[in-house]
């Protein structure tokens, strides 16, 4: 750990944080962008730098992306990210009630408190579950995957169907390439280029970034409303106010830690259900909406929690927590490095690089939020024209960089318009994207553990996790369809209960 942190604190890589840093935050304030761009952005610059180094840009960018989300949010009630959805329910109208200053320094706090605390329990617990994953075999890990993807489907916006269809997609799409194990080319139609599967960078890129632009200027050009800021000084924040929502920051802090921890969830999910916590149990519901910083702190605590809950299943599991875990999965991957529960044995110094980066990049955010307050309206008016471009052009490099063939033009042409076409037919990208990192390991561990044992796939169900797993796994796909049934009969008792 000490030799990790004096790596990070060298000039140059420190200095590389704190752009990376400052990245994440522009990209996390700008409405319709955030730090996972980023980080799918940025992946490929990473290939010619060590690996401590480029791991520590892609987290940099990722702990910056999920704070800036406030920013917009609070300033503009436009979510710069998913992560911040819940914030603008409060935060945009602490601006229009003049309280900009306070909404800024608790969502500012908030942030910090959460993205530091979540990050010191995952340095002490993601050895311990790495200690226990060591004892699990192929039946665990396949179970475990499926499991992932399942809870994520599940809990996708729509219907449950729509959710495993789009996990579907992404598994049958995984499976083009060389078959594990036998090597046998699959659905490659005699070309060198698919002989490797498809490619992730241009998955990620096509997906989020020139998908994202094409749908924006499908909808049309969003005016950004003149706003003044000439009244910020400090916090605005006193410590009345901190004393009074410390159980909510607590409470907020462990649905994050939690959420973030559930593979396929993350901030997005998490901020959400932090806010309904924190009304439910407010002894003031009815200012919430209306400018109430209770709301504001709730979401921000919780969605920058999930940030250290997000890596325990990636670093311990080798199973991102989030989207943008799942990117720096695939960074790991592209540098060699295997993560799971033998990531600690062999390489303890990028293990303790991640956690040491988010807590080093926790503090600089909170830095350059403060001493940056003046200067985020201006760079959110930045013309869409200029900004959409640049993207563009970033990401046709990155996809060439990754791999130095044209051939991946083509695919990120493809996974953007493939992208259209889910948002248009309402298929969720998370249960998508998750399949498809997870689609070779599931696909292995399945073929591995039929192969291990005599009767088949009968030890799928008899060892005790792997069972469990997929009763889970199970119960999460059939309770949406049970849940209306027991909703309607309890609500037939209560009206008989009633008459009589």
């Amino acid at each position: 750990m000490i030799d990790s942190f004096l790596m990070l604190l060298q000039p140059l890589t420190f200095l590389i944080i704190l752009l990376s840093t400052a990245i994440g935050i522009i990209l996390g304030a700008i409405p319709g962008l955030s730090g996972g761009l980023g980080v799918a952005l940025l992946l490929p610059v990473t290939f010619g730098m060590p690996s401590e180094v480029g791991l520590a840009m892609l987290v940099s960018i990722w702990v910056g992306g999920v704070s800036g989300g406030l920013i917009g949010s609070i300033l503009l009630g436009i979510p710069g990210s998913p992560s911040s959805i819940a914030t603008t329910f409060d935060g945009y109208p602490m601006t229009r009630n003049g309280q900009a200053v306070k909404a800024l320094g608790a969502g500012i706090t908030a942030s910090f408190v959460g993205t530091v605390l979540s990050i010191l329990i995952a340095m002490f617990l993601s050895p311990i579950l790495a200690r226990l994953a060591l004892k699990l075999g192929p039946w665990e890990y396949f179970s475990l995957g499926f499991c992932a993807i399942s809870l994520v489907a599940a809990l996708s916006r729509g219907s449950i169907f729509l959710g495993m269809a789009s996990a579907g997609l992404g598994l049958l799409l995984s499976t083009i390439g060389f078959a594990p194990i036998d090597g046998y080319p699959r659905f490659t139609f005699g070309s060198i280029y698919l002989g490797g599967g498809l490619d992730l960078i241009a998955l990620m890129l096509g997906l989020f970034a020139l998908k994202q632009v094409v749908a924006d200027y499908a909808r049309g050009q969003q005016q950004v409303p003149e706003i003044d800021m000439k009244d910020i000084r400090g916090f605005g924040v006193s410590l009345r106010e901190y004393r009074d929502n410390a159980w909510n920051i607590i409470r907020s802090f462990f649905i994050g830690l939690w959420i973030g921890f559930l593979p396929g969830m993350g901030a997005g999910l998490s901020n959400m259900v932090a806010y309904a916590q924190a009304k439910s149990a407010s002894r003031h519901p009815e200012q919430f909406g209306k400018g109430c910083i209770d709301g504001v702190f709730a979401s921000e605590t919780s969605n920058n929690a999930s940030v250290g809950g997000s890596l325990i299943p990636m670093v311990a599991l080798g199973i991102p927590g989030d989207g943008t875990t799942a990117i720096l999965l695939g960074g790991l991957m592209i540098h060699g490095i295997q993560a799971g529960p033998l990531l600690f044995t062999n390489n303890p110094g990028v293990v303790y690089a991640l956690f040491l980066t988010a807590m080093i990049s926790a503090v600089l955010v909170l830095l350059l939020q403060y001493f940056g307050m003046r200067l985020f309206p201006a760079i959110l008016k930045i013309p869409y024209h200029y900004l959409y471009p640049a993207v563009v052009v970033l990401g046709f490099v990155g996809v060439f960089v990754g791999s130095s063939t044209a051939f991946n033009y083509v695919l990120l042409l493809a996974f953007a318009g493939l992208g259209l076409i889910m948002d248009r037919c309402r298929l969720p990208v998370g249960p998508f994207i998750l399949a498809f990192i997870l689609g070779p390991m599931l696909e292995l561990n399945l073929r591995r553990g039929i192969t291990y044992a005599d009767d088949g796939t009968w030890m799928f169900f008899t060892r005790p996790v792997s069972g469990l797993l997929l009763a889970v796994a199970m119960f999460s796909i059939i309770w949406p369809y049970l849940a209306p049934r027991f909703g309607k009969r309890a609500g037939n008792e209560d009206e008989a209960s009633t008459k009589y």
